[in-house]
């Protein structure tokens, strides 16, 4: 029987106290899995034709373009066509477990796929060896055809409520991450209305104007003379008067009070009428 050096912990005992200390033992070398080194070495030779369908294909497809544009955005643009059907694979990979979200990347990765093969053929047609622009073509079918044998063979299969089952838990976790944005917008707005609130009720109880009739905000104004009403009792006036413009409240209280008040004092006022009406 095989073995191999390992690491155990063992109780070990000094002046009555013990500790676990590690021990090197040699312990029972577990068989070769031959599986997982089959299945690597696959993945390996599936990863090789990928990077030579990758490089034939730039080489073919960034060539032809040539011909329209300059080789660096020739070749630039050629390798897109490989690229895309592999991104596509990929996500396929990533939705293996939900058949329903894998249909579109395996969809969308065949058409990619076949626009790289006819561009492969249409650059060997140009070259006038259309024997070659089909080979190459192949090259790319090959390379997709190997990874999908590939990861197809590593998804476990799953039975039909299973698979309802993982996509009921995602569903609940993706309802989970989406209300985390919600609620920042939610806390964003209510403390928005929160400072506005503080700000209106801050600006009533600090109000430095002279005239104690300030305290009532339902007093009615029936005459208007310069020096005879408060700026809050004017700036009411000119609200009930329809008159909802800054600028056009603030000349009405000067002409009211016979003073020209401060563009904040006129948006204190107005912010709280808009709150009280």
């Amino acid at each position: 029987m095989k073995t191999r050096p390992t690491t155990q912990l063992v109780p070990h005992t000094v002046d009555g106290k013990t500790r676990m200390i590690p021990v090197q033992v040699d312990a029972p070398a577990p068989p070769r899995d031959w599986d997982r080194l089959v299945l690597n070495g696959v993945t390996g030779i599936a990863a090789l034709v990928l990077t030579a369908s990758v490089v034939w294909s730039t080489a073919s497809i960034g060539d032809l373009l040539a011909h329209a544009v300059v080789e660096p955005a020739a070749y630039g643009a050629a390798v897109v066509f490989d690229l895309a059907w592999i991104a596509c694979m990929a996500v396929e990979w990533l939705a293996r477990y939900d058949e329903d979200r894998a249909v579109l990347p395996r969809r969308a990765g065949h058409v990619m796929l076949l626009l790289a093969m006819l561009a492969v053929g249409a650059h060997g047609k140009v070259a006038g060896y259309w024997e070659i622009g089909l080979i190459g073509a192949a090259v790319s079918a090959l390379a997709k055809g190997l990874w999908t044998v590939v990861l197809r063979h590593q998804t476990p299969p799953l039975d039909e409520r299973t698979r309802a089952w993982i996509q009921g838990e995602l569903a609940d976790a993706g309802a989970s991450l989406a209300l985390i944005p919600v609620r920042r917008q939610l806390q964003r707005a209510q403390g928005q209305v929160d400072a506005e609130r503080a700000a209106i009720a801050g600006s009533d109880r600090g109000s430095a104007d002279p005239d104690p009739s300030d305290n009532d905000a339902d007093a009615d104004v029936l005459d208007i003379r310069p020096g005879a009403v408060t700026t809050k009792d004017a700036v009411r006036t000119a609200w009930d008067a329809g008159i909802r413009d800054r600028d056009a409240v603030a000349r009405a209280v000067g002409k009211a009070t016979g003073r020209m008040p401060s563009p904040e004092t006129i948006d204190r006022y107005l912010r709280a009428l808009r709150v009280a009406g």
